[in-house]
């Protein structure tokens, strides 16, 4: 593909519901304008931009996608982005880097919960936003319908710019309200053929149009007198007031779509090049300069100091990484020497590629504006910004959503887990979400993210990626021990004779709780020998390791002190060994009488769901011994906040889905410790003496 400045490139974003259509229009639109030589199909596993296995077996995106096209001399990148709520975090990478926004609404349903969700995204991001009316040549889809659910959830603003001909199976073409022309579509010919607007549709369109054309000049001054005095705008005058009302998000134009037929694709590639912003349209953009962390702003052109942001990292098996990148600034070329501005190394940059799905293709450079790909950085990542040695500026990392779900994760095969770390380590790098570590309690090696499809989907990219295979389950509860009572003195006596040298050690303690977060204290109060000097940190040692393995249901107990008070030695038999285990044997002894108890840990946790659900998520909150904290709203929706047991929010996500129609998210996080209810207590324990005899 041929080089194009700033003012001739177009970065739209794809976004909307799961399942609305969005890689189905991306291949209409890359065949529409010659792009590739064959429309792409979701169902076949041929769409451009549904190429990773995964997406291609599950038949949804798990991931963003670029693809690049020519329309009227203009360069399109489209970012094809996923709608699922696991994959979210995606569609944000995609938003970051886009001017614009096209959101599909699914004609059948409507909008969903996450045609909400990502307009929200785009408005985060202050992008024009275009509606595409999708599927309209479905069985049940309704123009009207789904005109009059956009418009209840975002308002008049939302307004069509287009109007379809022919409904369900006979949708075969629209009606342009900016120009008054008719557009139809015959076959898989990507080109459309301009008609008469039918006679039975001249009515509706006339008013449309009106409509249309009030929004328009309700937007500026000088096109609202231009309507008084001529009673109308001129099409010159409806294209560029549409185009500044867009760029301001004044006007949501609703176009019309039917991506597995083509029909409305060409209608669409135009209002993208004659009416969506180029990236100089934003003028500047804002970042930090690393010399004194103060706000700093840079012209997007390309007579600037070159500067790139990276928003994805793919973990290519063959190619290695690969970093996607948008030019902030400046001209990126092959060879060039940046600089990492969170590690202040310096990169070379090799090949600099434009990205067709999967596909790579060189290119000589890359202008402010622009989205591209470089292999093989050293040690650049997502959110990482690159900027000439000479001009350093770092710019905002994108918010991507913390994980809510975590589960342990072990090798099929045993010996695999330097494998197993090795490819995890991979995928953490394309997926900013994804999150993998090892429980220092239980030892388990944890895969966190945001749901249970968003794990076992890692987990199966791992196998067909890299080639290992693992198994996940729920993770062990971290529970801790502790005492609620003081008690001593308490003896520890070990004593063994079995002919020869034997072991003898006997000391004395007292043990009490200590506030929550003290650990362990060690306090030595013998005064004289009747432990010797150098035996008595043996004592220590041995409360230590066997505090490290739990006394009443083999948890770590905590937050207690121990003090030496007295004991006894043998001058031939005494040993480290001997008072160790004595040690050991006081302590175990001192929890049986110290009124012990298991700590549980409870999560901090946020429920985001529309407010029609919020009696039945409180009363499953409730069974889950949770403590709500309060509850705020947050544009449609409620935002519940609870204090809950993490053992009763393994299973959470499930439950969330079928209260709320997999309309409700959740996000949770460590907060303390607390005593668990004597009934659950019982069951632990009996829980862990069961497992105890089962290992013999």
């Amino acid at each position: 593909m041929k080089v194009f400045d700033t003012p001739d490139i177009r970065n739209v974003a794809l976004i909307g519901h799961g399942d609305s259509g969005k890689t189905s229009l991306a291949s209409a639109l890359l065949f529409t304008s010659g792009a590739v030589n064959r429309m792409g199909s979701v169902d076949d596993g041929t769409a451009i931009t549904d190429f990773d296995e995964e997406e291609i077996d599950r038949k949804f995106s798990i991931q963003t996608a670029v693809a690049c096209l020519e329309w009227k001399g203009i360069k399109v990148n489209l970012l094809d982005t996923p709608g699922y709520a696991a994959f979210l975090a995606e569609a944000k990478a995609g938003l970051a880097v886009a001017d614009a926004a096209i959101l599909l609404v699914d004609a059948v349903a409507g909008v969903e919960i996450m045609t909400n969700r990502t307009f929200s995204y785009a408005e985060e991001y202050d992008l024009p936003v275009v509606f595409a009316m999708a599927k309209l040549d479905r069985e049940r889809a309704s123009f009207n319908r789904s005109l009059q659910s956009i418009q209840d959830a975002f308002g008049r603003t939302a307004v069509p710019v287009q109007l379809p001909i022919g409904k369900e199976q006979d949708f075969s073409g629209i009606v342009d309200l900016l120009t008054m022309k008719a557009f139809t579509y015959s076959g898989d010919d990507p080109k459309a053929t301009e008609v008469p607007v039918p006679d039975d549709l001249k009515e509706e369109a006339e008013a449309a149009r009106s409509a249309l054309t009030e929004m328009i000049a309700e937007s500026d001054e000088a096109l609202m007198e231009a309507f008084f005095e001529n009673g109308g705008l001129s099409d010159e005058q409806m294209i560029s007031g549409l185009r500044n009302s867009v760029r301001d998000r004044k006007i949501l134009p609703i176009t019309c779509t039917a991506a597995t037929h083509l029909v409305g694709a060409q209608n669409l590639l135009d209002l993208i090049v004659d009416v969506l912003p180029s990236p100089d349209a934003r003028v500047e953009i804002s970042g930090i300069n690393p010399a004194n962390d103060e706000e700093m702003t840079r012209k997007v052109a390309s007579d600037e100091p070159t500067s790139l942001f990276v928003f994805k990292t793919i973990a290519d098996p063959f190619s290695g990484r690969l970093s996607l990148f948008r030019v902030c600034s400046g001209v990126v070329k092959g060879d060039s020497n940046v600089v990492n501005m969170r590690t202040e190394q310096s990169e070379r940059l090799g090949h600099v590629l434009t990205m067709q799905g999967k596909q790579h293709d060189a290119i000589t450079e890359l202008r402010a504006g622009d989205i591209g790909v470089v292999a093989k950085l050293k040690d650049s990542a997502t959110n990482d910004t690159l900027a000439d040695p000479s001009a350093k500026i770092s710019y905002p990392a994108i918010k991507f959503p913390e994980p809510s779900i975590a589960y342990a994760v072990e090798p099929k095969s045993k010996g695999d887990d330097e494998k197993i770390s090795t490819a995890l380590a991979k995928l953490v790098e394309e997926d900013p979400v994804l999150q993998v570590g090892r429980d220092p309690q239980t030892g388990e090696m944890l895969v966190k993210g945001s749901s249970q499809q968003h794990v076992e989907i890692a987990i199966s990219k791992m196998k067909k990626k890299f080639g290992v295979e693992a198994v996940i389950h729920q993770p062990k509860v971290p529970y801790l021990e502790t005492i609620r009572k003081k008690v001593g003195p308490i003896e520890g006596k070990h004593k063994k004779q079995s002919g020869g040298r034997g072991q003898f050690g006997v000391c004395v303690i007292e043990m009490e709780p200590l506030p929550r977060g003290k650990g362990f204290e060690f306090v030595d109060k013998i005064f004289g020998g009747s432990i010797p000097q150098n035996f008595r940190p043996a004592v220590e040692k041995g409360i230590a390791e066997s505090a490290a393995r739990g006394v009443i249901a083999g948890y770590p107990v905590i937050d207690f002190r121990v003090t030496l008070l007295d004991g006894k030695h043998h001058n031939v038999d005494s040993s480290e060994m001997a008072f160790k285990v004595a040690g050991s044997l006081a302590f175990k002894e001192g929890v049986k009488q110290a009124k012990p108890a298991l700590l549980e840990p409870i999560m901090q946790v946020e429920i985001t769901a529309p407010e029609e659900y919020m009696g039945d998520i409180m009363g499953d909150l409730s069974s889950r011994r949770g403590k709500p904290q309060g509850m705020e709203p947050q544009g449609q929706y409620q935002v519940i906040k609870a204090e809950v047991p993490m053992s009763e929010m393994l299973t959470y996500a499930s439950t969330l889905k079928s209260i709320t129609s997999d309309q409700g998210t959740y996000h949770m996080e460590f907060a303390h410790y607390d005593p668990m209810p004597t009934s659950v207590q019982q069951q632990i324990i009996a829980d862990a003496e069961a497992a105890k005899e089962q290992d013999g």
